[in-house]
């Protein structure tokens, strides 16, 4: 189910530049019965970070068209989905310098909400360390680009589904997050994070945790770290705009308590996703 440059299609030109260079972005956001949660954020997001790459955004009014084309045909009832919008460069010829005029490709899915096992939020998750590292770029560090070949391979690491997520370091040996999350730890009651100035992703989740954890007078600290620092954490846990917030539970053989600051900032995501669903315009 995708809505193509406003029609509904199921294919795209061959000589698409997102697909012969990954050039373009993406959003993925939780669809409830048929209302995007936080969708203001992930469009704000999605046209800050077009301005980035140099790709004229779309309009979120016309993005916010097109996606409620597209829940209002294809949702019914009570039913969770993924939406996903990603936007390219477009139709360009072979080589890496851009048409003279680039006219955007929008495209928008949605997809089955992916069924995780609900004992993850209460009871935490297993995770382990990643072999591969993430490259060092500050040009593109944050943007959620189409270039993910660093967190395929490194999900490929292991399979099974004893192990939910896996944390990767970066080429200086910080760790910078998960193959589909963002970190945070706990230390003496103090919320820290990577800082992502150089790798990584600045996911709308972790936007709103630092948003919450400030409101509520905690200490943040959104620097560059290294693996003793969440080794020896009071408390660690994972985020994402589908999984909320998972607490952590172990990495490898490193075993963590699920602490207070973490239920807490659990149950003000939750309000206000709640709060988001009930404002949502459709």
């Amino acid at each position: 189910m995708f809505i193509i440059n406003g029609e509904l299609l199921s294919t795209i030109n061959l000589t698409d530049r997102g697909l012969h260079y990954g050039d373009g972005l993406f959003e993925t956001l939780e669809v409830v019965n048929g209302k995007p949660v936080f969708l203001q954020l992930h469009l704000e997001r999605l046209c800050r970070d077009c301005q980035r790459l140099l790709i004229p955004a779309p309009t979120i009014q016309l993005l916010t068209h097109e996606i409620q084309l597209l829940c209002t045909h294809f949702v019914t009832g009570e039913q969770h989905h993924v939406l996903k919008i990603l936007i390219t460069r477009g139709v360009g010829g072979r080589g890496y310098r851009q048409p003279r005029v680039i006219e955007p490709t929008r495209i928008i899915g949605l997809y089955p909400m992916p069924i995780y096992n609900p004992d993850y939020q209460y009871y935490g998750v297993k995770t382990r360390w990643c072999q591969l590292r993430l490259g060092i770029n500050p040009a593109l560090a944050g943007i959620k680009h189409l270039n993910r070949l660093e967190q395929v391979l490194a999900r490929a690491e292991w399979d099974g589904d004893d192990i939910q997520e896996g944390i990767m370091m970066n080429a200086r040996d910080n760790v910078i997050e998960g193959t589909m999350s963002n970190l945070f730890y706990v230390t003496d009651n103090k919320l820290c994070t990577a800082s992502l100035n150089g790798s990584g992703i600045a996911g709308i989740m972790r936007h709103l945790v630092l948003d919450e954890a400030v409101s509520q007078g905690l200490t943040v600290i959104v620097h560059d770290y290294c693996k003793q620092a969440v080794l020896t954490a009071d408390e660690v846990f994972l985020t994402n705009s589908i999984i909320g917030i998972w607490p952590v539970k172990s990495i490898d053989t490193q075993v963590f308590a699920i602490g207070s600051v973490t239920r807490r900032l659990q149950a003000l995501i939750n309000t206000r996703k709640q709060a988001e669903y009930v404002a949502a315009d459709f």
